[in-house]
């Protein structure tokens, strides 16, 4: 692994850096305070403190606090990241082309910052996941309902990125929150955010697959449901899908202690 390490560097030796990481198409870490700013299908705004940033060769940008496991902001593969100087501080913007997004970071000081050329050519292979429960759906759609049509996955929207998204046999629109374990009122909160987010009509995505939009519906798929999510979603009208995610890991060949 080649990498290069900065501590405590001026603004111009960190752009260099950063430059020089960005054509190398390496993995950025830094720490430093900043604030951030994003433009797009909303916008927010958080005032400075001292975070981390994390930009990796397919594009993606994020930015982290020192609590949580999801980062505060983000953006996805095939953003284009640049970084400038401008009054004393680091600027560095993540641009998102469709839909046309930009989160701006602007950087006060940098305490450390690296990066890395990584070589990683494996696929971490889980079951029991959501990711497990999709494939299935993917695969034999009927299990949510007969004429279910799956025409996306991890599709992004304002408040978050959809397991799947569909059509009914009445080309209604049907939006897929999959949780593998028992679904709370979370879970219901989280798909309720998603549906908010189709209520414009002028929504990209219904025109893309071209829904008539008689009805959006929302499905919350999980083995089982909590007693206090059942009653949040009669009161906001979402449907529920008992399915289990399968357990079984997808490798050629498995080892067992017979070939020890």
């Amino acid at each position: 692994m080649k990498y290069k390490i900065l501590e405590n560097p001026n603004c111009e030796d960190a752009y260099g850096l950063i430059e020089e990481a960005l054509r190398k198409r390496a993995t950025i870490t830094i720490y430093a305070c900043c604030k951030v700013n994003y433009e797009g299908r909303a916008l927010s705004e958080l005032n400075w403190g001292e975070r981390i940033i994390l930009i990796k060769p397919d594009g993606s940008f994020l930015i982290h606090q020192e609590k949580k496991v999801e980062p505060v902001n983000w953006q996805p593969p095939k953003s284009k990241t640049r970084g400038y100087i401008q009054d004393n501080n680091l600027i560095l913007e993540s641009h998102r082309r469709t839909p046309k997004e930009l989160l701006t970071v602007e950087i006060r000081k940098v305490q450390y910052i690296t990066y890395a050329n990584i070589e990683d050519f494996e696929e971490l292979e889980q079951a029991g996941y959501e990711k497990d429960m999709g494939d299935m759906i993917m695969e034999k759609p009927h299990m949510i309902e007969e004429g279910f049509k799956p025409t996306a996955r991890e599709y992004s929207v304002e408040h978050g990125f959809i397991d799947i998204l569909g059509k009914d046999c009445d080309n209604n629109l049907m939006i897929l929150e999959l949780k593998a374990r028992k679904a709370g009122v979370s879970a219901v909160k989280q798909l309720k955010r998603y549906l908010t987010d189709f209520e414009d009509d002028d929504n990209d995505y219904l025109k893309e697959c071209l829904v008539q939009k008689k009805k959006i519906r929302g499905l919350l798929v999980a083995p089982s449901l909590g007693e206090d999510a059942k009653e949040l979603i009669e009161k906001e009208g979402i449907e529920f899908v008992a399915v289990n995610p399968s357990k079984e890991l997808k490798r050629d060949k498995k080892v067992t202690l017979d070939a020890f």
